[in-house]
């Protein structure tokens, strides 16, 4: 049975979907603009992120709040991060693949998480120690024991093009030895995956908090792991994430360790 602060969390994502959803035919009228170079927010991520704040609001009016477009709300030792809107580009070009994503953290260390598909109403949610789950049904990773044919997600740092050169090498370093990899948009949607054991393995460069706090729990409560690009467990500080089963978070901790600069490198 779902802990309450995930259902009142599942509850606020559907209801930032189904904002999500109404604007799907009429995004060549949406009031977007460029936050940062190539970076951009639509009116529907404003939207969204007000329904799941005002959710939350409800519920919990003393708890923290830090979301990607509204910023930190408040302050306590348990914290509410959300992204409204994971995959902006993709909904903005009309590309079906983004999620609604929301955690809530305690001491900076992610108890509950919810990341919601509105398009295939899928439900991934997870609480600390309780496991993992997918529309209801328990979720485990992958029990691939290496990288060889191994599918593997990643995304290219589009806010950090000066490591642009490091993250094909480390593409390539993983490419050579697994099945595939995937860059689909949205990280919430690609550490769901790897939870689900769609994906062995996920790694990226530059996240913020938003991007990854419930994906990391879906992830370690289905079995598996995430860390930072030398190995050090938890959720980096430098937004610089792998994430996968034990084998293959491992193989992928040496493979792109051979391949990352010191500044990746960094804690």
């Amino acid at each position: 049975m779902a802990r309450p602060h995930v259902t009142i969390a599942a509850r606020a994502a559907r209801s930032a979907g189904n904002v999500i959803l109404r604007y799907m035919n009429r995004i060549d009228g949406l009031n977007i603009v460029e936050k940062q170079q190539l970076d951009f927010v639509s009116e529907v991520d404003k939207l969204a992120e007000a329904e799941i704040i005002k959710e939350l609001r409800r519920a919990y009016p003393d708890h923290a709040i830090l979301a990607e477009e509204s910023g930190a709300i408040g302050k306590g030792p348990l914290q509410w991060v959300i992204d409204p809107l994971d995959g902006t580009h993709n909904y903005l070009r009309g590309i079906p693949h983004f999620s609604v994503s929301i955690a809530l953290l305690e001491k900076g260390v992610p108890i509950h998480a919810v990341v919601f598909d509105p398009l295939r109403d899928e439900l991934y949610t997870a609480s600390k120690g309780d496991g993992a789950y997918l529309n209801d049904r328990r979720m485990r990773v992958s029990k691939r024991e290496n990288l060889g044919g191994a599918m593997i997600a990643t995304g290219f740092p589009f806010r950090q093009r000066e490591h642009l050169v490091p993250q094909l090498d480390m593409t390539r370093a993983i490419l050579g030895q697994a099945e595939d990899i995937r860059r689909s948009g949205s990280a919430a949607l690609d550490l769901a995956y790897v939870a689900a054991g769609r994906y062995d393995g996920y790694f990226e460069i530059g996240l913020k908090p938003w991007d990854m706090a419930a994906g990391v729990l879906l992830v370690h409560e289905a079995g598996g792991r995430y860390c930072d690009f030398a190995g050090r467990d938890g959720i980096p500080e430098s937004g610089n994430i792998i994430a996968g089963n034990l084998n293959v978070a491992k193989a992928m901790v040496d493979a792109i360790g051979q391949q990352a600069t010191p500044a990746l490198l960094k804690a």
